[in-house]
Parts: structure tokens; sequence; C-alpha cells
């Protein structure tokens, strides 16, 4: 599928991160990998919510997204 990646060339693709907590700590261990990977998608959205300046009264960044916006992306 991949050839090897050279000089910058890995930089070309975006990524989700996803904390290594939620597979390391026994607590996540229920976790769905499809509940992880949501996580890191709603962490890499977090960004534009802090760009466009949604916070509440107590400065906390928020998201408004539907569970149907939120099935949608891929």
């Amino acid at each position: 599928m991949f050839d090897y990646f050279y000089g910058q060339s890995g930089e070309m693709f975006s990524y989700f991160r996803v904390p290594k907590i939620l597979f390391r700590d026994i607590k996540f261990k229920d976790l769905s990998t499809d509940a992880k990977t949501l996580y890191g998608i709603l962490l890499d959205r977090m960004g534009l919510s802090v760009k466009n300046g949604w916070l509440d009264e107590q400065g906390r960044v928020y998201q408004n997204q539907t569970n149907h916006d939120l099935s949608n992306r891929g």
C-alpha cells in the first residue's frame, strides 16, 4: 500500500492524536477502539473551537456537533 517515507514526505499526511493513557491505563481497558478514536477526533476539533472563541462563562472550551455530524466523519 505505502512505500517508504523519504525526507519530509511523512509530513504530507495529517493525523489525529490520541492520548496514550487511553491504551495503557487499566481503567480504559473496556473502552472500544472506536471510542478512543472518536476522542482523538474531538481533541482535534477542540483547536478549532478555541480559534472560534467557543468558551463558556467559566472559560471552558466547548463543541457543538450532533451525533450525525460525528458519524459522517471519515
